[in-house]
């Protein structure tokens, strides 16, 4: 536990949670809502066992994308938080986008989105599990303790 909770106050890290906490929370809100054009819980899992994804696995995804974020802007757990979206953002690259390569699909002109931004939300996560939460973190608090 120790482990999980331990942190300096690194502005890196600060940066690191709070972006990747604000770029993955609406996907989470679009899954678990259906909020900013999503196709909520239902729509969401229905998609998922499509390409072999067990309920219980997109569960885990859908929950992962709502809390995280939340865990991650507190700063509080953010290892395990990062860790988590670390994997639903690995899966995500490898079962869905990886086919349409690494460019996301700016101009239309591919059948689906590259994987890039998997990999800066991976490299986020990645600072964060190595670094724990940061500056201005429960995590860090708690440690102190």
């Amino acid at each position: 536990m120790q482990w999980i909770l331990s942190t300096q106050p690194d502005t890196a890290a600060l940066v690191a949670r709070l972006i990747l906490a604000a770029v993955i929370l609406p996907h989470g809100l679009q899954k678990g809502f259906g909020w900013f054009g999503g196709y909520g819980v239902k729509n969401t899992l229905g998609y998922f066992r499509s390409i072999g994804i067990p309920n219980v696995f997109g569960m885990l995804a859908i929950a992962t994308e709502t809390l995280a974020p939340l865990g991650l802007a507190l700063g509080l757990f953010g290892r395990v938080a990062a860790l988590g979206v670390l994997a639903v953002m690995a899966t995500a690259a490898l079962k869905v986008h990886l086919p349409s390569g690494f460019f996301m699909n700016w101009s239309g002109s591919q059948k689906g989105e590259g994987f890039e931004y998997h990999l800066l939300a991976i490299g986020l996560a990645s600072v964060i599990l190595v670094l724990g939460s940061g500056a201005w973190s429960l995590d860090l608090l708690l440690a102190g303790r």
